[in-house]
């Protein structure tokens, strides 16, 4: 019953405010970012923004931080909170930690990724849904 009425208020919000759109592909990937059914193409040089420096060479894991960086500065919190369809925001995670591996001293940045989607059978995530 709870559930339901919260859903209710929910629709009854949702239903009375203007919607704003879902993030486009331009928006989140970059300005030459394309999608078919099959493929979806990011280039480096809508990455560059993020530090990154493309080269022929470059990590996988260079590349997906440079991805969850371009991420963040598309799909902020501030934005998810005044458009109701975007779902999803890259936040900051936890202050900067030490942390040691292998005896060696790191500095540990994280970068959390939220997804919001209704409260009625959210215990799972489902890249469709969003």
């Amino acid at each position: 019953m709870f559930f339901k009425l919260l859903n209710n208020l929910f629709n009854n919000y949702y239903n009375t405010h203007k919607h704003m759109a879902e993030p486009t592909l331009i928006q989140v990937f970059g300005n030459n970012s394309t999608q078919d059914a099959t493929d979806l193409i990011i280039k480096k040089s809508d990455l560059i923004s993020t530090g990154l420096t493309p080269s022929a060479n470059n990590t996988a894991e260079s590349l997906l931080l440079a991805i969850i960086l371009k991420f963040k500065a598309a799909l902020t919190d501030e934005a998810r909170d005044t458009n109701i369809d975007q779902s999803v925001a890259v936040v900051d995670g936890f202050s900067p930690a030490i942390t040691t591996r292998n005896n060696t001293i790191y500095l540990r940045n994280t970068i959390s990724v939220e997804v919001d989607r209704f409260l009625v059978g959210a215990d799972t995530i489902d890249p469709d849904d969003y």
